[in-house]
């Protein structure tokens, strides 16, 4: 088994491939070389790049959406518009690529505005803005001074949802679909959902107020109808797909999409899967789908991200950690931004440093054991929310 780039955690599990994720070309030739059987592909930007389709030109099996299909999660404006046209529900809104019109349209909505940056933004092009002339410096922001690049030439800006919210992954053939468990996750990166936006600073499975009927809904609504949309938009979808979703009133609409198996919340659903994912990522490439049957644990998972001091900003880079060797048996250590230093340290490398989780009877018991172990692993800077979980 390879990784590429893989961090120190995958090092313990994998053999390191020194390629970018976004060399599409540089990976098919590996993979080419190497004899590959199968590749997963973890991160956005190389499916938006189209490696499933470098991969499929070359005879390589490989787990994700085509290009086209991704552009469910790399353009905020397709997905807004595809949603519009097929009636699936989310919040109301309106696409731009003039500042002036944008600017206009913001003036005639009341706060809280939500805008998001078009393109991929590593998790942040979405500014929950307050009031009307927030609204504006982040407009101004996101369209003239490019803080996200090229991922706000154009933007959507849509009402604020309230409610409840939550993660639904599917795992499809392009024809079947097949629900996983729910999670939860805390954009925000500090306690009481305060602050900008972060890629995930934590997640738990299953969410209290999740039961079968509102399930059902979810799968008739949104992600089946959205599967079949993407279809007859010439773009059929295989792999994972992840809803975002705001449950208001016991009836869910549509944040955003995900075109993967996206952290957190994966690093707590996958931990409840009896059934072999190898198994169930065969029958997806194979159009197999409907020979699963998904089985999962009753037991509840927390998981709770350790980030760089400065994150989302910026941060430090190279600090040694410790303590990775004092943890408990049954915990789960998910590596993000880390890699192996000379002598075999551990260092930091990223903003989301890595995921600390357990499996536990209930919540309490899956939080209890996480944030005991948090305690013993240590680096300059270590960051992470005390709330995860914490009222569930």
């Amino acid at each position: 088994m390879y990784a590429a780039p893989g961090n120190a955690g995958m090092a313990q599990q994998a053999e390191l491939a020194d390629i970018k994720a976004e060399d599409t070309d540089g990976l098919a030739k590996f993979a080419r070389e190497n004899n590959i059987d199968l590749t997963v592909v973890g991160p956005e930007n190389p499916l938006a790049a189209g490696i499933v389709d470098k991969f499929t030109e070359n005879g390589l099996a490989i787990f994700g959406p085509t290009q086209k299909a991704t552009a469910i999660e790399s353009s905020k404006v397709f997905a807004k518009d595809l949603m519009q046209r097929h009636g699936i529900p989310c919040a109301k809104s309106a696409s731009f690529t003039e500042y002036e019109k944008a600017i206009e349209y913001i003036q005639s909505q009341r706060p809280p505005i939500v805008i998001k940056a078009d393109g991929l933004a590593a998790g942040k092009g979405v500014i929950i803005a307050e009031t009307s002339t927030e609204a504006t410096k982040t407009l101004e922001s996101v369209m003239k001074d490019k803080s996200f690049g090229a991922a706000g030439d154009s933007v959507v800006i849509e009402e604020h949802l309230m409610g409840r919210e939550m993660s639904f992954f599917v795992f499809t053939d392009g024809q079947r679909v097949l629900p996983t468990v729910p999670a939860c996750d805390y954009k925000r990166i500090y306690d009481g959902n305060r602050g900008p936006n972060t890629g995930g600073m934590g997640s738990y499975s299953p969410p209290p107020f999740y039961n079968q009927l509102m399930g059902d809904i979810i799968m008739k609504t949104i992600m089946e109808p959205v599967i079949l949309a993407l279809n007859d938009d010439g773009r059929t979808y295989q792999g994972t797909l992840y809803g975002g979703l705001m449950i208001t009133n016991n009836m869910p609409k549509v944040i955003e999409f995900n075109a993967r198996l996206g952290d957190p919340e994966t690093q707590v659903v996958l931990p409840r899967l009896k059934t072999d994912l190898l198994e169930v990522i065969l029958a997806v490439l194979e159009n197999k789908l409907d020979t699963i049957k998904l089985e999962w644990t009753r037991d509840a998972c927390v998981g709770v991200v350790l980030a760089s001091g400065g994150y989302p900003g910026s941060y430090k880079k190279g600090l040694p950690i410790s303590g990775l060797d004092e943890l408990d048996k049954d915990i789960m250590v998910f590596h993000a931004g880390t890699t192996q230093g000379k002598g075999g340290q551990i260092l930091t490398s990223g903003g989301r440093v890595m995921t600390v989780t357990a499996l536990g009877k209930d919540l309490g018991e899956a939080r209890k054991k996480v944030y005991k172990n948090i305690d013993r692993i240590l680096f300059d800077g270590c960051y992470y929310r005390k709330d995860i979980a914490v009222s569930e």
